[in-house]
């Protein structure tokens, strides 16, 4: 698609110089982690298939018993018949399985006692939607990059058989020698994640906001493996501007998290001064301005002298690409994010602004060291780029950016350039900086409607994470990423991407994504650090329209707790309870409780530790025609219609139906939006799930109905379609 080549280009010599750096900066690597015998951060949990998703039609038997929950051993004898593939001189045979959300990890298979130990071999593919689970290497832009996404193995007999890692929510295992019958007496994923508590959490009047919330820590969540990761599928890398909005919703979710200096000090010891980070100007920007906000929140001060040889190189260089004009003249790649890459213009104006922030951050900090010498070099270099304002040329990124650093009008920049269009133009990682100048701007309910539109957006397609990009454009007559896509519908995956991140390669769990987590919990709850080591915090609540909102925001003395309630005259009541030892500054009439400081917990002490579970929402389930299912013989001309959600709502978030949509036909093929000949309802503002009387075409003896119902929860998202059913209508008539 748009300027792929040029894009990839600059990545791989991007990743070239960092390679290049890694090989020079051998030396600086730990040799007790590079030695080995360390204990590893990650823990694993066992997950199990959720649903079959496809099967093929020849050669698959009894695949209902990889979804039965069995003891994670292989077994001599074992009372659930294991599921049998086996291919043919016509092709493979094969199920694809949906294990209810994204994942990090392995999957396991098991094979159970066979008649004879003759090798199987079996192709196992990954997928973070079900259409590139089924995708054939080079089609549409699936590959093997950074993670073996599709290959080939033996199995063992009697055993197990560990396939991974990957990011994944779909596996598709297919037996491919014809002939061969493959056993499976089990298939399991391996999640691979931290144990953290969630000491941060964010609730509001508007469950759609929250469940934003909730997927962007999720999806950070998993980026954090043993190093703080862009994405689980790929890159797996380390990429220092990636990490400013991961690092600050960790900090608004987990609190400090090790894995956050680590990744610093990694990339920092692979990098030469005299180069850039992830060989990337911006990124070496990036390092300096999370160091700042690390070093808020924590106020670990013989951590950050550790950093200042590095730091103070770094800024001297920094300050000397500011001319005497004070326009900035950043060599190397010059990159924002993917999206505004086109417009150099745009970029020119963002790099300026970035630049004057990262002097500003870099003053303060020689300030805290010690070093009045750098820090001057860094006000004066800032004070002369703070007089040349580039045009954006319509770039939302680069707009927010000047706005963030003071630079533009923040009122002026919101009406002019961020406000046109809506969230058009945004990016999943530069996104979060629009939110933050809108909010500069008092363009707070905009900034909310930007996060239930546009990351709202992946949740309506089936998205447990948040993807590396997105365009709104792109979901036009989209098919969700956890269905196959229909005829006639684009794949949301498939067909969609740009850059570097083309089709299938895109990657649907981004940690830049998760911008919106942070956001809501700074500037809708209003928590900001306002002295180093979190000793005083400021609370400024930013309703907008809603009409509550409250959360808690973590501490290293405990859980910081807010709650902010609009009165009847439209006045805002505020209650907060810190941990004893913080001062905080709140609004004018707030009710400050202090209370006993408490340690924060090591674990979470959560299944999938603390990652919310895979199938946690509402899907229809069981669905029935006068309280039967599939039946034959009814003779209601108004059949009633029920369904049940498996499992119940879930505990996490309170869910309930809020809508539902039926759709019935005449044949299976025929169940789809705009083809449903005998019934669609519409979108019914409703949480009844039982006896809902049939208002469709009118029905006639003898005929047979196919039917299945989607529901929406309260945060506005849609699940898929319920597995169909069936009626047949009995005789209605005595003349018929």
């Amino acid at each position: 698609m748009r300027r792929r080549d040029a894009a990839w280009g600059a990545v791989v010599v991007a990743i070239s110089v960092v390679t290049g750096a890694l090989d020079r900066q051998a030396f600086a690597v730990d040799p007790d982690v590079s030695a080995g015998g360390a204990r590893s951060p990650i823990v694993h949990y066992d997950v199990v298939p959720t649903r079959i998703v496809w099967q093929s039609a020849k050669g698959v038997g009894s695949p209902e018993s990889l979804l039965k929950a069995q003891p994670p051993q292989p077994l001599l004898a074992s009372p659930v018949p294991p599921c049998t593939l086996t291919a043919s001189d016509d092709g493979p045979a094969g199920v694809l399985l949906d294990f209810g959300r994204e994942l990090q990890g392995h999957v396991e298979l098991y094979t159970p006692l066979a008649s004879t130990k003759d090798p199987v071999r079996v192709r196992v593919r990954f997928g973070e939607s079900a259409s590139e689970a089924m995708a054939d290497l080079g089609e549409r832009s699936a590959q093997n990059d950074h993670a073996i996404r599709d290959q080939v193995v033996t199995l063992p007999w009697l055993g197990t058989q560990s396939i991974g890692p990957s990011g994944f929510r779909f596996v598709r295992i297919d037996a491919v020698d014809p002939g061969k019958s493959v056993m499976l007496s089990q298939v399991r994923a391996k999640l691979g994640v931290r144990d953290l508590p969630r000491i941060g959490s964010f609730r509001s009047s508007d469950p759609r906001l929250d469940r934003v919330w909730q997927v962007g820590a999720d999806t950070v969540h998993l980026c954090m493996q043993g190093y703080l990761w862009d994405g689980i599928k790929r890159d797996r890398l380390v990429w220092i501007g990636d990490m400013h909005p991961e690092f600050r919703s960790i900090e608004a979710v987990f609190g400090h998290v090790d894995v956050v200096p680590t990744s610093l000090d990694l990339t920092r010891d692979a990098t030469p001064v005299t180069e850039w980070m992830n060989g990337i100007s911006s990124y070496s920007m990036w390092w300096v301005l999370i160091h700042e906000e690390l070093w808020m929140h924590r106020g670990d001060r013989a951590y950050l002298e550790a950093q200042r040889p590095y730091l103070t190189k770094l800024l001297e260089r920094l300050a000397a690409l500011v001319d005497a004009d004070g326009r900035e003249r950043i060599d190397g790649m010059r990159f924002l994010d993917w999206p505004s890459s086109p417009n150099q213009e745009g970029v020119t104006a963002g790099l300026q602004g970035l630049l004057v922030m990262t002097l500003d951050a870099g003053a303060r900090l020689m300030d805290v060291l010690g070093d009045d010498s750098v820090a001057g070099v860094c006000r004066e270099a800032a004070d002369r780029g703070r007089k040349v304002v580039p045009d954006v040329n319509g770039s939302k990124s680069g707009a927010a950016l000047l706005a963030l650093a003071g630079m533009r009008d923040a009122k002026e920049t919101a009406q002019n350039t961020l406000l046109p269009g809506g969230p058009a133009g945004v990016s999943t990682f530069y996104g979060v900086y629009v939110l933050e100048a809108l909010a500069e701007a008092g363009e707070i309910d905009a900034a909310l409607d930007f996060v239930r539109v546009y990351w709202g957006g992946m949740l309506d397609l089936g998205a447990t994470t948040l993807w590396e990009d997105f365009e709104l454009a792109w979901t036009e007559n989209a098919g969700r990423i956890d269905e196959l896509v229909p005829p006639g519908k684009k794949d949301i995956h498939g067909d969609c991407g740009a850059y570097c991140y083309e089709g299938f390669r895109h990657s649907l769990c981004h940690g830049w994504a998760s911008g919106p987590t942070s956001f809501l919990s700074r500037r809708v709850l209003g928590v900001t650090v306002a002295a180093p080591g979190m000793t005083k915090l400021r609370v400024e609540p930013r309703l907008g329209k809603l009409q509550w909102a409250e959360g808690t925001y973590p501490t290293p003395l405990g859980a910081l707790f807010v709650r902010h309630e609009k009165r009847p005259d439209g006045s805002v009541a505020t209650t907060i309870r810190s941990p004893a030892g913080i001062e905080i500054e709140g609004p004018p009439g707030a009710a400050i409780e202090s209370v006993a400081a408490a340690a924060l917990p090591q674990s979470s002490g959560e299944r999938y530790g603390g990652l919310t579970p895979p199938g946690d929402g509402l899907l229809p389930q069981g669905l029935l025609c006068e309280g039967l299912t599939d039946p034959a013989g009814i003779d209601a001309r108004a059949p009633r219609l029920s369904w049940r959600f498996e499992g119940g709502p879930s505990s996490r978030r309170g869910l309930r139906q809020t809508r539902y949509q039926i759709l019935a036909a005449s044949a299976p093929g025929l169940l789809e939006l705009g083809k449903a000949d005998r019934w669609d309802s519409g979108i019914v503002a409703s949480d009844e799930t039982a006896s809902i009387v049939w208002s469709g075409e009118p029905l006639v003896s003898g005929e047979r109905v196919h039917w299945t119902v989607r529901v929406w929860d309260e945060a506005g998202v849609p699940s898929r379609f319920a597995p169909p059913a069936t009626f047949l209508i009995g005789q209605l008539d005595a003349n018929d």
